[in-house]
Parts: structure tokens; sequence; C-alpha cells
């Protein structure tokens, strides 16, 4: 059987609140949410915990941020929060 060398990425869900933060942002603002999307995607327990929700997760960088919840086996990502300036 042939090894699979490529690491399966969690999905990304967004709860309602973050749908509608989405649906707000402009091209330039969503293209910098999915460059880090794609970071968070890739190693999720690198991004430091909440400070009020120990379960959650709050990933900052360069006036963007998402607050987010990895699933038991952390192959989904659910986006509570998202903030881009």
């Amino acid at each position: 059987m042939p090894k699979h060398s490529k690491v399966r990425r969690p999905r990304i869900v967004f709860v309602e609140p973050a749908e509608t933060q989405l649906r707000t942002l402009t091209t330039g603002q969503a293209a910098r949410l999915d460059e880090a999307l794609g970071v968070i995607a890739a190693d999720p327990s690198l991004v430091k915990p909440h400070a009020t929700a120990p379960a959650l997760h709050d990933y900052q960088h360069e006036g963007l941020r998402v607050v987010f919840y990895a699933t038991a086996l952390g192959s989904i990502l659910i986006v509570t929060y998202i903030e881009v300036n």
C-alpha cells in the first residue's frame, strides 16, 4: 500500500456571526483572511489559547484576528469571530 505523505488539513467552518463578518470583507481583506486560515489550518495547535475561554484559540497577526476552536480529532476548525483591519 502506498504511504500518503500529504498531511490532511482540517475543514474550516464559520458559525453565523463569523459568516456575517465574512460577507462584509473587501476583496483585499478576504485575501488576507484566506492566507491566515491557511497558516492556521497548517498547525492549529501553534495558535495561542484565547485569554478567557481556554477551548478557543485566538490568532492575531498584523490587524487580523481569527477566533476558532477545533473538533476533538482536529478535522474541523470552527471559526467564531473574524476581524480584519
